[in-house]
Order: C-alpha cells, then sequence, then structure tokens
C-alpha cells in the first residue's frame, strides 16, 4: 500500500519530516526514561553517605520499590488508552507528568516525601516507553521491527549512560541531576506539542472500526494466550534484570571491594554495552529471527552474571564482563518488546506493549528489592548475582514458549507480505 502511493508522490517531504519528528521525539523521550533508570541507583551511595534525611539503606530500598510500583501502574493503564484515545495525547501528557513531580524531588523535606515524589514520577515515566515503542513499530513495516525498538531504545541506555557521566561530575551535589531531568522533560513535551503527529496506523485503525474499547481481556483470547504468558514472564524476568542491575550495581561492585569510582564507573559501562548491544541485537533479529535471537541474548546473559559473582583483580577483565553484561542482558529484555510489536496487530499493539511493560514492571519492583534485601544482609555480592543468573535462565526458558508465527498483520502496517513478518518472529 505504502509502496503504492510512493509512486503516485513524487515529493513525499512533508511525510518524511513527519516521520523523523515520530523518530527523533519518541528517541528522545525514551531516553529521559534512561536517565531516569539510573539517576537514583548514581545517587544511592552519596545519600546513604550523607544520610540526607536520615536516610538508610531500607529507606533507600522503599524509594526504589515505590518508584517502579508507580512507573508499573502507568505502564499497565497508559496500554488501552493510548489504543482508545491515540498514541500522541497520551505521550505528551506521560511526560509532562514525569517532568512535574521529578523537578519537585530535590525539593522534598522528609524520607516518605521524596518517596512520594518518586512514586508520583513514576506514573507518568511507566508510560512515555510503551507509547514511544508503539509509535515506533507503526512507522516501521514488519521486516523492520525488531530494529525499530532497539534503536528507540538505545535512547533508554544512551540516557543512563548520560547520567552515570553526571553524576561523576557533580558528586555530592546530586539534586543537579533531578533539575536537568525535569527542565529537559517539560522543554521535549513542548516540541512535541507542536511537532509530534499521530501514528498513522492508529488513525487507520480508528476510520475502520471507530473508537474501540480495547480491554486487557482482549490478550487472554485463544489467538493471543499462549505467547502472552510468555511475554508476560520473560518480560517480568528482563527488568528485573535492568532494573537490578542499574538500581544497585554500584552497590554491589562496592560491597566486593571496589572503591566508589570504579563502582560508579562499571554502571556507565554497563550502559555503553546496553546502546552497542541494542544495535547489534536488532541487525541479527532482523535477520536470523527474533525469538532465537532472544534466546541467544538470554543464555549468554547467564553466563555474564555469573562471572560478575567471581572478584576480578584486572580493571580491563572487569570492564569486559561488565560490557558485555550490558550488551546481552539489556538488549535480550528490549528483544521481548521487538516480538510484541511484531506479533500482535496494531488494534491491540499499545495494549499488548503496555501490558508487557507493565507486568514486566513487577520484575522491576522485584529485583531492586531483593537485591536491596540481599545488600542490607550483608550478601549482595556474590549472591546478588547468583540471584541475577538464575532470573536470565527463566526468562530464556520463557523466550522458549513463545509461537513462531505472528498473528495476521493489517496489509497497510505490513506492506512485505504476511510471510516475511512470520519470519522476523521466528
Amino acid at each position: 500500500m505504502r509502496s503504492v502511493t510512493s509512486s503516485r508522490t513524487p515529493a513525499p517531504a512533508g511525510s518524511r519530516g513527519r516521520g523523523a519528528w515520530t523518530v527523533a521525539l519518541c528517541w528522545i523521550t525514551v531516553m529521559l526514561e534512561g536517565y531516569d533508570l539510573v539517576v537514583l541507583g548514581a545517587i544511592i551511595p552519596t545519600l546513604l553517605k550523607t544520610h540526607h534525611l536520615g536516610m538508610t539503606a531500607g529507606d533507600a530500598t522503599t524509594i526504589a520499590t515505590l518508584s517502579l510500583v508507580g512507573v508499573a501502574i502507568g505502564a499497565v493503564c497508559v496500554g488501552p488508552l493510548a489504543d482508545r484515545l491515540g498514541r500522541r495525547l497520551l505521550l505528551i501528557g506521560s511526560v509532562v507528568v514525569f517532568s512535574l513531580f521529578t523537578i519537585l524531588v530535590p525539593l522534598a523535606g522528609s524520607v516518605t516525601m521524596f518517596a512520594v515524589l518518586r512514586l508520583l514520577a513514576g506514573l507518568g515515566l511507566g508510560a512515555c516507553m510503551p507509547v514511544s515503542l508503539t509509535m515506533m513499530a507503526e512507522h516501521m513495516p514488519a521486516s523492520r521491527r525488531a530494529r525499530a525498538s532497539t534503536l528507540t531504545m538505545t535512547g533508554y541506555h544512551t540516557g543512563a549512560v548520560i547520567t552515570s557521566l553526571l553524576a561523576l561530575q557533580v558528586t555530592d551535589d546530586w539534586e543537579i541531576l533531578f533539575y536537568v531531568l525535569g527542565v529537559a522533560g517539560f522543554a521535549v513535551a513542548v516540541i512535541q506539542w507542536f511537532r509530534l503527529p499521530e501514528s498513522e496506523a492508529f488513525v487507520r485503525a480508528r476510520q475502520s472500526t471507530g473508537v474501540p474499547r480495547v480491554p486487557f481481556t482482549e490478550l487472554l483470547k485463544p489467538a493471543y494466550l499462549r505467547a502472552g504468558i510468555g511475554i508476560w514472564v520473560a518480560s517480568f524476568m528482563g527488568l528485573l534484570l535492568v532494573y537490578g542491575l542499574n538500581t544497585w550495581l554500584p552497590k554491589l561492585m562496592n560491597d566486593a571491594g571496589y572503591p566508589v569510582p570504579t563502582a560508579v564507573t562499571q554502571l556507565l559501562v554497563l550502559n555503553v554495552g546496553g546502546v552497542v548491544g541494542l544495535v547489534l541485537g536488532g541487525f541479527v533479529a532482523d535477520r536470523r529471527g527474533i525469538k532465537g535471537t532472544t534466546l541467544g541474548w538470554f543464555g549468554v546473559s547467564v553466563v555474564m552474571l555469573a562471572c560478575l559473582s567471581v572478584k576480578m583483580d584486572s580493571d580491563l577483565l572487569l570492564n569486559t564482563v561488565v560490557f558485555l553484561t550490558g550488551v546481552f542482558v539489556f538488549s535480550a529484555q528490549v528483544l521481548v518488546y521487538a516480538y510484541v510489536t511484531n506479533f500482535y496487530p496494531a488494534a491491540v499493539r499499545g495494549t499488548a506493549l503496555g501490558s508487557a511493560s507493565g507486568i514486566g514492571r513487577i520484575g522491576s519492583i522485584v529485583g531492586p528489592s531483593i537485591t536491596g534485601a540481599l545488600v542490607a544482609s550483608g550478601i549482595g555480592h556474590p549472591w546478588g548475582f547468583y540471584f541475577f543468573a538464575a532470573i536470565a535462565v527463566l526468562a530464556f526458558l520463557a523466550v522458549l514458549t513463545l509461537p513462531r508465527r505472528a498473528v495476521a498483520e493489517e496489509a497497510p502496517d505490513a506492506p512485505e507480505a504476511p510471510a516475511q513478518g512470520a519470519a522476523a518472529t521466528a
């Protein structure tokens, strides 16, 4: 359908411009979430060292947990709303909400208020990634959806790298990290209001079916159920790893005997590896199949996480293992999302991604909580990494259960022919 249109339209510059804004703004939105992902983990050692607001390790665990509860609620709620009301307004509103409450965090006068503000910021933050990934997937043909997801998510880890670099510079002035994020979020929301177009796939689906109600129970129908269960479990385990590592890696490294600067640097190395892994993972998955690539990525993750349980005297060896952990762990999780964008049609894609992200966010709550408990018990290293390796094994098993063929895709959204869409999911 698109190829016919392009052959009749010699200068589709306006359409290309709209597409470029979609790509850029979705990527930047995901980058902001990546920035937020790491900000708490980067400042926890400083907050505990300075006893900010009398904060203890238990308080830090509670704050991290409540932040992720907000993200989970936001992710689950946004999917059906995005499929009903549209992607654009939901994304802009979500960015405004998390920016407002993020900029208020440094002003908190108690540990309780600090936690409440992080919870409220999480409500907006949780909606950003699934809506951004949905818009990007609907902007690409089916044969390139793995790259659409992974390249969008390079923004996630680029944001995490930026946070790590800033954290190394500001040291005890951690408040700057939140002010930068809040101001940047408001600026992005303004640009989105004027430049972000609505998803064409959503517009087509709405025109053909009216304004549908897309309940979560739609995903429990026989055509979707098997894939849904595997996706939810894999997303749960994958996000447990991503958030567990990004929240507690500096502390785990410090407990293992590495100095604090080295421990924080490992957070940077981990997320640089994440960016490289996303580019590589999407490229491989579009050629070799999303399911098989995801299995391989989780399999290597098991080995890398187990290796981190060993104290390493060589900085080069340590950096290499942490880098490879980022390459495989972070892109494995995103490949699960790529599978979702390819498996489900546009009418339920937002709901499916929202549910995958939302249920996965339960894992993002469990990961930091359990790891925090291990740290508080004095056994964060090596048992934290043993725990992460076991979780990667469970994610591998969940991906094994996924169907190989995608649900029939609507023609305008997948012009390459159904066979290619199925092959991409295999």
